[in-house]
């Protein structure tokens, strides 16, 4: 029995060295996991193993690029033929591209294929006054840059800025382009897509680095859940001539017992000989893997029906972590896709081969804005629609807006939708909000 001096000598032991009691109990040495750096090869063999990975990775790209965008300008003209050589650039495939590669590889890149009326080399910048055509554009990953020429000059205006990627320039076989295996290619020659990226590196962090240990208890809950199916129901069978066999004996007679008793329904034995039949418990486990998927969901900011594969774009009542997902995914089109678009169009505006002649994007009136993300399901619509109009016979009743309102506010120019859209943008709300309010200081109503 330990003395009280032996009891507090151990705590303090515990005490020092950060609780870990000089490696005494095992129990103490927990330390939070430090961070795993995946090469490109782990992160290929990961994506590839595996559906639900593949899903956090391609599904927010495949949902950022889905709906597309529409782009407004008075010019249907040029708008129409803008919209048709996006088309035949292959641009919403390149986007979506980019950004799972981002997302798995920590950097995604899109290639800009241009014709200058000047010769040029790819290390010069892009002279955007002397741009003929954008002939293709390619999406590839950080696995063909081998490095980042950053400017690192705190006192520049492009501190922090990468001014050159070096590129692996290979054709498929391995053979090396215009004799060249390394090439530096200036940053306005690339669209480059990162968004996590460490203070003292360059290039940006894969997102399955931090996932990894939640990956890893995912696999290993996936394969306990199989060997509990397995032996969900096993077999014990009780006999007095199992003390003499020797362990050959034993494994023979195990081995065929296991075969007869999968393929046979009926079981001969002694009367001193007892079979018997034993279930795997199970109570708990759906608490379990309950806790794995929340912690998968909050780690990669995707609820678990969407990680499960639901329905893209459709959301049931009462289902707020989706639309709050969506909502992340419209900011992400607003902070960090949209800049890669607008740029795009600007280089057609500007091309003199591609739009009938080189436009100055600054004196024509365009904009782009992205489509719906989400619709919600029948029965959910139902039930909004019928909020919304028992809300305008109270606004209407009150004097707050006149039926000719509601009619265009409802239905607009082209009647009522067949679905309730929504995209994250609340501009419009708040503007009817406000003019809600104004009519009813007019009116003198505070209903």
């Amino acid at each position: 029995m330990k003395t009280i001096d032996q009891a507090k000598a151990f705590r303090n032991d515990f005490m020092i060295g950060n609780g870990k009691g000089h490696g005494k109990d095992v129990l103490t040495r927990q330390q939070p996991g430090m961070r795993r750096i995946l090469s490109d090869a782990d992160l290929t063999q990961l994506y590839a193993n595996n559906r639900i990975i593949q899903n956090i990775i391609d599904i927010p790209a495949e949902d950022m690029t889905r709906s597309w965008f529409t782009l407004k300008m008075k010019d249907e003209t040029l708008k129409n033929n803008i919209m048709s050589k996006l088309r035949d650039l292959k641009a919403q495939d390149a986007f979506k591209k980019m950004r799972s590669y981002e997302r798995l590889r920590g950097d995604g890149f899109i290639s800009l294929g241009v014709t200058q009326s000047n010769p040029f080399e790819l290390k010069n910048p892009l002279e955007e006054a002397k741009l003929k055509r954008l002939d293709y554009i390619h999406a590839f990953s950080g696995m063909k840059v081998s490095d980042f020429l950053q400017n690192e000059d705190m006192f520049s205006p492009n501190f922090g800025q990468v001014e050159m990627f070096q590129i692996n320039r290979r054709s498929r076989v391995g053979e090396q382009i215009a004799g060249i295996s390394q090439e530096n290619v200036h940053a306005s020659r690339i669209i480059h897509d990162q968004t996590r990226r460490l203070e003292d590196e360059y290039r940006g962090q894969s997102l399955l680095e931090p996932l990894y240990d939640i990956i890893t208890i995912l696999d290993t809950s996936l394969w306990s859940v199989g060997q509990m199916l397995y032996d969900f129901a096993f077999k014990v069978y009780k006999s007095d001539g199992i003390d003499g066999m020797s362990a050959a004996d034993k494994n023979e007679l195990g081995m065929l017992m296991d075969y007869m008793f999968r393929t046979e329904a009926l079981a001969i034995i002694g009367k001193d000989e007892e079979l018997t039949k034993q279930g795997t418990p199970i109570g708990g486990i759906k608490d379990l893997l309950d806790y794995v998927w929340d912690m998968l969901a909050g780690a990669a900011r995707m609820p678990k029906t969407v990680i499960k594969g639901q329905e893209a774009g459709t959301i049931a009542g009462a289902q707020y972590d989706v639309m709050n997902y969506y909502s992340r995914i419209a900011a992400q089109q607003e902070n960090e896709m949209r800049p890669h678009l607008e740029r795009l169009i600007r280089l057609l505006l500007m091309s003199t081969d591609e739009l009938g002649g080189a436009i100055d994007p600054a004196k024509v009136e365009w904009s782009l804005k992205f489509n719906p993300l989400w619709e919600v399901d029948s029965q959910t619509d139902a039930t909004i629609r019928k909020i919304v109009a028992e809300t305008d016979t109270i606004y209407l009743t009150d004097g707050v807006l006149t039926a000719d309102e509601i009619r265009e506010t409802r239905f607009g120019q082209f009647g009522l939708t067949n679905i309730t859209k929504f995209s994250g943008d609340e501009a419009d709300l708040k503007a009817m909000a406000d003019e809600i309010y104004r009519a009813h200081k007019e009116n003198g109503t505070h209903g």
